[in-house]
């Protein structure tokens, strides 16, 4: 029989040991580690959502209370011109009034309008939201509802295809709840992350699990550094915060592989603090430009190029006049360092002369021969590529609805063009004539009314000798083929 002294010296005992659990497992309430002490954003601000202590799993509903005000569904209307079949007279082609049905009832243009739902999360408490740009573009009407259900017109403010981010804002009268922008370098494989969103249109939904990769390449465009996770991410999350266990967005929920459950791909936040400022300033991101074809650097070719660590971004061939070119890189170089930061392989590379400002002269390190060649270059400005806005090139002329670039070496190159002369088109505006007629981005035009077109200059020119109501002749290459379109202006 045990004691009475004994039983109050073993409960003493047993609620001390349960204090010390407690504070190794960190079991503190939310509201004290969120607007404890140490961590990212300390929640200082008025409206912000504090980030803090990394809480516990069990943790995540209480989160998911203090975050999820600042994240929003979008919903877009794009409105569609198209054009009715053309209708025939019901007593044949000899009927004397066919003329008077394909006068008013052959090809009507009619309106259709189409909806898509996203996600986004406030970053200011002024209205400014972060999302996909996928969600967004080509949007007429944008709709932001509020966790209170509150709706809102947003306007797109910047956008940037490359990365695939949108910034929009909002107009409200009161200071709007925001969140707290992490740091997704520091992110562990296996760390607990939460995604917030819209899937499927049904409203705010939390999902959780864990980070199972980084830096994961998905051939979506030439910046690709996702974070995997198996917080399960469908249609309508996209643009949605991707949340640590601090409360801060570490990612931007981007994309899902069609069949593949558990596989969901967030865009680090990181990628979007670096053109956050731009976008909100100037509407676009500028990046720099070296002007070189790049790599994979395998072991042996590190062994037959004599590289010391086997790492680096080979260079493949230099841009003609472009900036490394005029610096002296040579095809067969590898750069081990780009303004003082290691470059290990290819993919670093153009993320990191991205970034550089145009027109900063900086130190490329490449080892040639085997030995290392620090040589200085002054970095330009990188060019759209096709299908994005241009400053002066040729407007949808005409009423064509149609916009087109010249094709540049480095387009040539990118695109596998052999023959330079003619233009690329970059944009077909939907329901517009061209968009009747079969044009395509990515169609090169090597004619008009069968005079040759050299460059856009050319095709503005003769584009400007067309008077009147009539039908324009294109003769286009696309892939292996050439056809040609009739398009009629006025």
């Amino acid at each position: 029989m045990i004691g009475k002294g004994k039983v109050v010296v073993l409960l003493v005992a047993a609620v001390a040991a349960g204090v010390l659990l407690s504070a190794a497992l960190n079991l503190s309430p939310l509201t004290s580690a969120f607007r404890g002490e140490s961590g990212e954003g300390k929640g200082g601000e008025v409206g912000a959502v504090p980030a803090g202590k990394v809480l516990p799993v069990e943790n995540i509903p209480a989160l998911a209370k203090e975050v999820s005000p600042s994240v929003v569904n979008i919903s877009t209307t794009q409105v569609v011109r198209t054009r009715r079949p053309q209708m025939r007279s019901p007593f044949g082609p000899q009927d004397p009034f066919e003329e008077f049905f394909h006068n008013f009832f052959g090809n009507i243009p009619q309106e259709q309008k189409r909806r898509s739902l996203g996600s986004g999360f406030i970053v200011s408490d002024d209205g400014y939201i972060l999302t996909n740009n996928h969600v967004v573009e080509k949007a007429d009407e944008i709709t932001v509802v509020m966790l209170d259900k509150e709706e809102f017109r947003a306007e797109v403010v910047g956008n940037d295809p490359k990365t695939d981010i949108a910034l929009i804002k909002i107009k409200a009268e009161k200071k709007l709840p925001f969140v707290q922008l992490g740091d997704s370098g520091s992110l562990e494989i296996g760390e607990w992350v939460v995604a917030i969103g819209n899937p499927f249109g049904l409203g705010h939904t939390v999902t959780a699990g864990i980070v199972s990769a980084k830096g994961r390449v998905i051939g979506s465009g030439p910046y690709d550094d996702f974070i995997q996770t198996d917080a399960s991410i469908n249609p309508g999350n996209s643009g949605g915060p991707l949340f640590n266990l601090k409360g801060a967005v570490v990612g931007i929920n981007t994309a899902i592989i069609q069949g593949g459950q558990g596989i969901g791909f967030a865009t680090p936040i990181d990628l979007a603090k670096a053109v956050l400022g731009q976008l909100k300033e100037k509407g676009k991101v500028t990046r720099g430009w070296l002007g070189v074809y790049i790599q994979r650097l395998t072991p042996d070719m590190a062994d037959a190029l004599k590289v010391p660590g086997k790492k680096g971004a080979l260079v493949a061939d230099v841009t003609k006049d472009g900036p490394a070119e005029k610096a002296g890189i040579k095809s067969g170089d590898v750069i081990v360092s780009f303004d003082g930061k290691q470059v290990t392989d290819e993919h670093e590379l153009p993320q990191i002369v991205a970034s550089t400002k145009p027109g900063n002269k900086v130190d490329v390190v490449v080892v040639r021969d085997g030995k290392s060649v620090t040589i200085p270059v002054t970095i330009a400005e990188m060019e759209p590529e096709p299908g994005e806005r241009r400053a002066g090139g040729p407007d949808l002329s005409k009423g064509l609805g149609l916009a087109v670039q010249d094709i540049t070496p480095d387009l040539a190159k990118h695109l596998g063009i052999e023959n330079r002369k003619g233009v690329l088109v970059s944009s077909v505006e939907s329901g517009s004539p061209a968009d009747d007629a079969g044009f395509r981005e990515g169609d090169i035009i090597r004619a008009i009314n069968r005079i040759p077109v050299k460059d856009s200059g050319e095709f503005k020119k003769q584009i400007g000798k067309v008077k009147g109501d009539k039908t324009v002749l294109f003769l286009v290459e696309r892939g292996d083929a050439r056809i040609f379109l009739a398009v009629k202006t006025g």
